[in-house]
């Protein structure tokens, strides 16, 4: 295996490792417009780093955990519904990002690039970060997921019995806005969040409980991850986009086995379907 095979490989498995658990609760939660909110982010990051000479990854997570912020204080204020919050901050912020780059004429940035990911020019101190961020946010996981988990049951009664349900969701966008921070080298700004998405809406039809909906599309993603890179590699075709098409047919093979079976996606792995004192902490 070349080097920069290698390199992309780690790199990829890093991010797919951490994004299967958070993704399910994207996918619980229904948060997939917050994640293409904080996508979309992503690029103003990128040029306000690049104009202040600052490393893109801290601007691109520095950019997206303000905007996450922004989020939660604007859903508070309850003026707007969600979607429209999310909306206007979305194109907002990938309008400001473009218009930014056109003045900075002296700038020259591979869009493509940062669009769809160039996870075959990481380097080694990006595995680093991804791997040793990775684990921040994992072992993290490991603490709160049974609070995490008991605020997507049951929002009002964790509220009720003093939980921090605004403190958790708030880590939980951070934690959001942090992998994509990460794995946009990896698979680029508009493919971010299917990567959040299609590894645990595919693990459904094959876990009968939260936690095993977790660990099953934390292995989906990495297995994309692997055929994906097999495929670019072979076929010669774009890493990141080859990437997020192998999690589709994983998807894909998964609602298969679900109307096989007579099932819906949704089953005993969706937490609001379960109940009892053992999904509460």
């Amino acid at each position: 295996m070349p080097e920069f095979m290698l390199r992309a490989w780690l790199a990829g498995l890093g991010v797919a490792a951490v994004a299967g658990p958070i993704g399910c609760f994207v996918v619980w939660r229904r948060m997939a417009y917050f994640g293409d909110t904080l996508a979309h982010s992503a690029l103003l990051g990128v040029t306000l780093g690049l104009l202040i000479g600052a490393d893109l990854l801290l601007a691109v997570a520095g950019v997206s955990v303000l905007l996450a912020i922004l989020v939660v204080i604007m859903q508070q204020q309850r003026q707007l519904a969600t979607d429209t919050v999310l909306g206007i901050l979305a194109h907002s912020a990938l309008a400001l990002g473009l218009v930014t780059l056109g003045l900075a004429g002296s700038i020259r940035v591979d869009l493509l690039g940062y669009l769809f990911g160039d996870i075959l020019a990481v380097g080694w101190r990006d595995i680093y970060v991804i791997w040793i961020g990775g684990a921040c946010i994992l072992a993290f996981l490991a603490v709160a997921w049974r609070w995490l988990l008991f605020a997507t049951l049951h929002e009002e009664m964790a509220r009720a019995e003093g939980t921090p349900v605004l403190a958790l969701r708030l880590a939980l966008m951070i934690l959001i806005a942090l992998i994509i921070a990460g794995a946009m080298k990896v698979v680029g700004i508009l493919l971010i969040t299917a990567m959040l998405i299609i590894p645990a809406a595919a693990a459904r039809p094959f876990a009968a409980t939260p936690e095993r909906m977790a660990w099953i599309a934390a292995l989906l993603g990495m297995t994309a991850v692997s055929v994906g890179l097999w495929l670019s590699f072979h076929l010669d075709t774009p890493a990141g986009p080859s990437i997020v098409v192998t999690a589709l047919v994983a998807f894909l093979v998964g609602q298969s086995v679900a109307l096989a079976r007579g099932l819906t996606p949704a089953r005993s792995s969706d937490p609001n379907r379960t109940s009892g004192p053992a999904s509460a902490p």
